[in-house]
């Protein structure tokens, strides 16, 4: 039964059971809230989504990257696509959710997003590039990357080199739908990424920390010196020890 209607149920039965069935209805109520507060919540997320449809795009993607301030591993990043009117209860900037969520919500996109592309730049070329440079070139690999070509693109701060209309918008993970389930994407793709490091590279701990400077990541440097996997643009003041 959808919670609006147990919530009229209850409603009609409180007047001749009393109070337990009040506090049920009450515990229901409370539940509808919540619902409906995730549901305007969601609603006001897609309003760019919802700008550029009015204005005759089809195939809008959010674009988002984890990874440019770690000190090891790549930067990620995912362009999405989303059905019209889809309601994916929970989604938000991955940095404000938990892992075990994160993980949900990524099964969950995968399955019900028109499309998504994932691009990755290494270590060694943001080395080279920048970490800027290194971050538009894996957002212009995930859109590559993408089996449906889309025709607007929500992007998180910058503009790309591309041949699409673009919106760029600060803090855009957490105002557009489509953002934030790039978000979402790209952190569990680069977190699994180092996970498997951390199986390679074992003392510096990748599993807990994902590359970022933690007192026990740079630590670990100061005590190993850097792994292959390190950004030597990042870590060239801790230690002089690269491998």
């Amino acid at each position: 039964m959808p919670v609006e209607q147990a919530v009229e149920w209850l409603n009609r039965l409180k007047h001749e059971y009393g109070m337990p069935v009040e506090k049920l209805a009450d515990i229901y109520l409370r539940k509808l809230k919540k619902i409906n507060d995730e549901r305007k919540r969601l609603k006001e997320m897609s309003r760019y989504e919802i700008m550029a449809r009015s204005s005759g795009f089809i195939n809008i993607a959010g674009i988002d990257e984890a990874g440019r301030g770690p000190l090891a591993g790549p930067v990620v990043a995912a362009c999405v696509i989303l059905p019209e009117n889809i309601t994916i209860d929970g989604i938000d900037d991955s940095k404000k959710l938990t892992a075990p969520v994160r993980e949900k919500l990524f099964d969950i996109i995968v399955e019900k997003a028109v499309a998504y592309g994932i691009g990755m730049v290494q270590h060694d070329e943001i080395d080279r590039i920048n970490i800027l440079n290194a971050t538009k070139k894996a957002m212009v690999i995930a859109v590559s990357n993408l089996p449906v070509k889309p025709d607007y693109l929500i992007i998180d701060a910058v503009r790309l080199p591309l041949p699409i209309e673009q919106l760029s918008v600060c803090r855009a993970d957490s105002l557009s739908v489509s953002v934030a389930a790039a978000s979402i994407i790209a952190k569990v793709t680069r977190d699994r990424w180092m996970v498997q490091a951390h199986e390679k590279y074992p003392q510096y701990g990748f599993n807990r920390h994902k590359g970022y400077g933690t007192r026990v990541h740079i630590d670990a440097i100061k005590k190993y010196g850097l792994c292959p996997i390190h950004r030597k643009s990042f870590t060239g003041k801790l230690t002089d020890g690269a491998l």
